[in-house]
């Protein structure tokens, strides 16, 4: 079978890395200010076995920007994400895909609910259009409301590239987004909507495992990537993700471990969020070999 195998979580990998302070535009200031660490990154992934590397742009939404006084950096920082994967992928010699990131606007897990899908649209068609030129695949992720999960999916297609959204479900293991609104009401409006594909991610293992088969009832394809920390209580508008520790508990080999169940469950692909690093993704991608599938960043 063929695996999309996307990387991991490169926000939590360059703090892991970086002598910076913590930041609340973090993995953008990191490419402002350090953009050869940002590059050893993706490299690192695409050496690990990644073939969807996803641009570094999960902070860099106008609202963010504008928030942190940087409004005037959104070309620039677009573009500087655009050329580091470029120079990843002619370092290590290895022809991946490349995936666009519609990241929710307001911030991780806190949705604006007063927003609705049209009000949201204009900002993710701006992101989705800036990134179009240079992707593969237009990937949301990390969405936490219908409205983002629409008016991403809307924009991405729009570009005419395939368009893989992926939601963050709570904590608690109840069957809800991180907004309140339930999982079962966003399958219905993301069925309508049509992306490509469709997942679950920044969310626990355990939590993903618990809630796929949802996703692969509605006959849309399906992928997973979860998150491997303890707590979210940094991730708080203005916040940074410095207090974000990693499970001592999902290993590289317990992540495979989820994952293959994933795949058993029909998912088709695969990769990892925040505290998922690249000996994970490698550990991921020798398994997946070793079982016989084909490893691919084309999505579908």
């Amino acid at each position: 079978m063929k695996i999309t195998l996307k990387d991991g979580g490169t926000g939590q990998e360059l703090i892991h890395r970086s002598t910076m302070p913590a930041h609340p535009l973090w993995s953008a200031k990191v490419m402002m200010e350090d953009p050869d660490l940002v590059q050893t990154v993706h490299e690192e992934y695409i050496r690990a076995g990644a073939r969807l590397i996803t641009l570094n742009t999960y902070s860099t939404t106008p609202e963010r920007l504008e928030r942190e006084g940087e409004g005037d950096m959104f070309h620039t920082l677009y573009a500087q994400a655009q050329l580091l994967v470029e120079r990843a992928r002619d370092a290590t010699g290895v022809d991946v895909k490349i995936a666009a990131c519609l990241p929710p606007l307001h911030g991780s897990y806190i949705p604006d609910m007063s927003r609705s899908h049209d009000d949201l649209l204009p900002a993710y068609r701006q992101i989705a259009q800036e990134q179009a030129a240079g992707a593969d695949v237009m990937l949301g992720e990390t969405l936490s409301s219908i409205s983002e999960l629409t008016a991403a999916t809307q924009a991405g297609l729009e570009t005419g590239l395939a368009t893989y959204v992926s939601m963050s479900l709570m904590d608690d293991g109840t069957a809800r987004l991180r907004s309140g609104e339930r999982l079962s009401d966003a399958l219905v409006a993301l069925k309508a909507a049509a992306p490509t594909a469709i997942g679950l991610n920044c969310s626990t293992p355990e939590v993903v495992s618990k809630h796929l088969p949802a996703l692969a009832a509605t006959g849309l394809p399906f992928g997973a990537y979860a998150n491997a920390f303890t707590g979210i209580d940094a991730l708080k508008i203005g916040g940074t993700v410095e207090g974000l520790q990693a499970r001592s508990d999902v290993t590289p080999e317990r992540y495979t471990e989820f994952a293959q169940g994933w795949v058993d469950m029909g998912a088709t692909i695969l990769g990892g969020c925040c505290e998922v690093r690249p000996a994970h993704i490698k550990h991921l991608a020798d398994h997946l070999l070793a079982q016989g599938h084909v490893i691919t960043g084309d999505l579908g």
